[in-house]
């Protein structure tokens, strides 16, 4: 039985993972070796006595051969064991699945602010071409690329939370700690997803069956919402596929301004107190995700866009 094309498509994205993933670990095992220095000495600090770096050395394998510690290594990963963490002493693979849904819900709260907001508004500007209307959504877009996370979530503390007293300052808690770092996060995407849909949005009004749907005599709702942005939203679906990093990344310093108990928050935490092994369990957590996101990009275009389906 012969599967239909979309479906073999997608085996094959789902094929080209794996390698993907391979490299992925394999880098992420690297790491520790292409610290500059022994990373031991560094782990115990200054004044470390060799005693105490041999047993450490011993204790995570790193004085077996490279390519015993890189076996060791994808069978631990394979089992979902990555070790124990050096300063808090616990098992990273605790740490980062007791961490890692705060970051996951501060990434989807960011991603569902930008999207509410720049579809709405890219739409808007497409139709308001070159208006008053357009020039001034250009312009509250280039301001809010203008604001990097570090510098808009003091900014937000200050406004709203300290001034204002509407928002806690930090911490988590509920829907109201949430809104801050969200919209720290979400801000910036939002600016670029706007420009995206813009400019998606007039190449797509332009085409031939947006003008046959008009002449059919289409409600202009239906041919804006059902027709046009269905097509838009293809570019805009890459773009969110490829920002999902960006925001990973990102959050690391949102929730460090907000203190979010996040993996970024445990990444920082980790480099500070020179803790590797769990620093390559978060890094590993977050390439990963990065992965199974771009899939799930993938799939997402099938479901879409009916053009790709066929």
């Amino acid at each position: 039985m012969r599967l239909p094309r979309a479906v073999r498509a997608l085996l094959f994205r789902l094929v080209y993972t794996i390698p993907v993933v391979w490299l992925v670990v394999s880098i992420v095992f690297l790491l520790i070796h292409l610290v500059p220095g022994d990373p031991v000495e560094q782990m115990l600090g200054e004044g470390a006595r060799p005693v105490d770096i041999v047993a450490l050395r011993h204790a995570y394998g790193l004085d077996l051969p490279l390519h015993t510690q890189y076996l060791h290594y994808w069978r631990g990963v394979l089992r979902g064991n990555l070790g124990t963490s050096i300063r808090l002493h616990d098992s990273i693979t605790h740490l980062v699945l007791t961490r890692y849904p705060y970051t996951v819900e501060l990434t989807i709260a960011a991603l569902i602010i930008a999207v509410f907001i720049s579809i709405p508004a890219g739409i808007a500007s497409a139709l308001r071409r070159d208006r008053w209307q357009d020039r001034v959504l250009s312009f509250v877009s280039l301001l809010g690329l203008s604001f990097p996370a570090f510098a808009l979530g003091p900014i937000l503390i200050l406004l709203i939370s300290i001034k204002l007293g509407w928002l806690p300052v930090s911490g988590t808690g509920g829907l109201s700690h949430l809104i801050l770092p969200a919209v720290t996060m979400g801000s910036a995407l939002a600016a670029i997803l706007t420009r995206m849909v813009r400019t998606a949005m007039l190449e797509e009004l332009n085409q031939d069956y947006i003008r046959t749907a008009r002449a059919k005599g289409l409600p202009e709702r239906i041919v804006i919402y059902r027709h046009a942005l269905r097509n838009a939203l293809i570019p805009v679906i890459t773009l969110l596929g490829l920002q999902f990093g960006a925001l990973l990344a990102g959050a690391i310093v949102t929730e460090k301004i907000f203190s979010w108990p996040g993996i970024g928050r445990l990444t920082l935490d980790a480099i500070s107190n020179r803790d590797y092994p769990l620093l390559q369990g978060c890094i590993l957590a977050i390439g990963l995700t990065y992965v199974i996101v771009n899939l799930a990009t993938d799939v997402a275009y099938v479901i879409i866009n009916p053009r790709i389906r066929d």
